[in-house]
């Protein structure tokens, strides 16, 4: 089995400027994550264009959407920034690909301190590979249909509508 990985960026891929004080985007983190995280499991990692979700317009969603269809792998893991996950798994959910589709990210860069990228990187990866066709959101332990999920922004979490 081969596991298929698409970084879009969102905060999961965000670097830390320190001349600045601010975060932007250079070249995704995903490798380093990856190797950090030893899978067994063969993976093909594809990056997108990086940006934060708040950025994304239907181009992108459907640009993501494209890269899904064309995947030959039966496994998916959409590195996504939160704050439009549940909107470009909405767009996924419908199309019904015939793939275990997979959406998480990180609350916190994967290059601070405590960040919740490698956990959830290493979470989405391995329920990709145990869950049934469909398009899930994969989240600090917990996974979620495409159409059941929302982000708390006020506890930083996400949860079921």
């Amino acid at each position: 089995m081969t596991l298929r990985i698409l970084a879009t960026g969102g905060t999961f891929d965000k670097h830390y400027n320190e001349l600045n004080g601010t975060l932007g985007f250079a070249d995704s983190h995903l490798p380093a994550a990856l190797a950090r995280c030893r899978l067994t499991v063969e993976v093909a990692l594809q990056q997108m264009p990086l940006m934060d979700s708040l950025d994304m317009v239907d181009a992108d969603r459907e640009r993501i959407l494209a890269a899904c269809r064309d995947a030959d792998e039966k496994a998916i893991v959409i590195i996504h920034g939160t704050d439009t996950m549940p909107q470009t798994a909405a767009v996924l959910g419908p199309a019904a690909l015939g793939q275990t589709i997979v959406l998480t990210g990180a609350m916190i860069p994967y290059a601070i301190d405590n960040s919740d990228a490698l956990f959830n990187l290493g979470f989405a990866c391995g329920v990709a590979q145990t869950l049934p066709a469909g398009v899930y959101v994969a989240m600090n332990g917990k996974i979620f249909a495409w159409d059941n999920v929302q982000k708390n922004r006020a506890a930083g979490v996400f949860q079921a509508l």
